[in-house]
């Protein structure tokens, strides 16, 4: 499994921002792909930006784009996820996941099948 650890999760009112952060001491990040997903009470994990390390194009969910960037930082070993204008339907428990695969159509990693293994997350909450 590619395990990897989460940090950066916090309390902020709506229209604020976060960044998450995404390690691991196990595996070079840079030669996965990157993808970040939440999951709030009750529903299913989503995808909602991802990074391709062949060329390090990126991806968005519809209701983040614009808002959010995802990137990496390869001496460090970590990527992030930059999160502006925040809304409260935003909260949930936000997880990165490093996937092996290669796939032409980026959107393919926002689907949880495409990675092996998941961190502890990172809660995030949205209210006034």
């Amino acid at each position: 499994q590619l395990q990897v650890v989460e940090s950066g999760g916090g309390l902020v009112q709506p229209g604020g921002s976060l960044t998450l952060s995404c390690t691991t001491s196990k595996f070079i990040l840079e030669y996965y792909a990157i993808g970040w997903f939440r999951q709030a009470p009750g529903k299913k994990r989503e995808g909602v930006a991802c990074i391709r390390n062949s060329d390090d194009s990126t991806y968005y969910l519809g209701s983040v784009q614009g808002r959010f960037t995802i990137s990496r930082d390869n001496s460090k070993n970590t990527a992030y996820l930059q999160m502006n204008s925040l809304k409260p339907e935003d909260a949930a428990v936000y997880y990165c996941g490093a996937s092996r695969y290669y796939t032409q159509n980026l959107w393919n990693y926002l689907d949880t099948e495409l990675y092996d293994g998941w961190g502890q997350g990172t809660q995030v909450t949205v209210s006034s």
